[in-house]
């Protein structure tokens, strides 16, 4: 009996705990001052990643000026361009809010998504070419095949900005948002199908040499972030599009931007910047010139 009359005092203190944490959600989602906490801390994130990215591609520019843009500078390169461009969304995040029509809020918030699925795309492309050429298969249609699928990105999304624009329905919303979940499924799956095969591909190979062992670890690291990271990324957009508690756009939820924002960007590019450090030899293989 002593055991159940604690039932109702264990439910209330539960209850209120619960409460309690609902209302420190509240509080800082409609403080002004931790929104501008939390997304200058976003802000002052990106732009280290994108600075990263910038002395890296320096660094290699410097290493191999004679080869020219190559996958591994034009890599950096758009991280810089996607890191950069978020840190000043987020820096200008008020200006951003007062726009009119709201699509060019959308726009702004959607077109950085865009370049880094292009960013990782080129990824998958590099390993894509590595596969093929290793077995003797011709990789002619690879790049016009990357081209394509971007082209289609693109375009898709661009017509649904300009129909949400001429007619501004919520429904149009979320098939933009469910549109672009799609392709953050289609790029997690993409990097399994190539990153796994060339994985099972050198763990074929011997690994007795020290510099093999280390480019076997790379593409496994890099394929498991980069599909955990599209796949979050599908999962949450899924969420943000039929959710109105989820909702992502134009910075309503600082809480949950910057979750979103952490997992799915900031910290899968730091990640892959890091892993992705080693600089190319002076002199050596073109083959492997691109992203090493």
């Amino acid at each position: 009996m002593e055991g159940a009359s604690m039932g109702p005092s264990e439910a209330s203190v539960a209850m209120y705990n619960l409460k309690d944490a609902y209302s420190f959600w509240d509080v800082l989602n409609n403080s002004p001052v931790w929104q501008d906490r939390i997304f200058h801390a976003l802000a002052a994130l990106y732009g280290i990643v994108s600075i990263v990215a910038l002395v890296q591609l320096i660094r290699i520019q410097q290493r191999v000026p004679e080869y020219g843009w190559t996958t591994q500078k034009v890599f950096h390169f758009l991280n810089f361009l996607v890191n950069g461009a978020r840190c000043l969304i987020f820096i200008f995040r008020h200006d951003i809010q007062e726009l009119t029509p709201e699509i060019y809020q959308h726009m702004l918030l959607d077109l950085p998504s865009l370049a880094f699925f292009t960013t990782y795309a080129l990824l998958i492309l590099f390993w894509a070419e590595i596969y093929y050429q290793a077995r003797a298969v011709s990789t002619d249609g690879l790049r016009p095949a990357f081209f394509t699928i971007n082209g289609i990105v693109y375009a898709i999304q661009i017509a649904l900005w300009l129909i949400i624009w001429w007619k501004p329905i919520n429904t149009l919303v979320i098939l933009s948002k469910v549109f672009f979940a799609g392709v953050s499924l289609f790029a997690a799956f993409a990097f399994l199908l190539y990153g796994g095969r060339l994985f099972l591909m050198l763990k074929r190979f011997p690994v007795e040499s020290k510099g093999r062992r280390k480019k076997l670890q790379e593409v496994g690291y890099v394929t498991t972030i980069c599909f955990t990271c599209f796949l979050l990324r599908c999962i949450m957009m899924c969420f943000n599009a039929f959710n109105e508690s989820a909702n992502l756009d134009v910075l309503e939820h600082p809480v949950l931007s910057f979750i979103f924002y952490l997992l799915v960007e900031i910290l899968p590019s730091s990640l892959v910047l890091f892993i992705l450090r080693k600089l190319p030899p002076k002199r050596g293989i073109i083959q492997y010139h691109a992203i090493r």
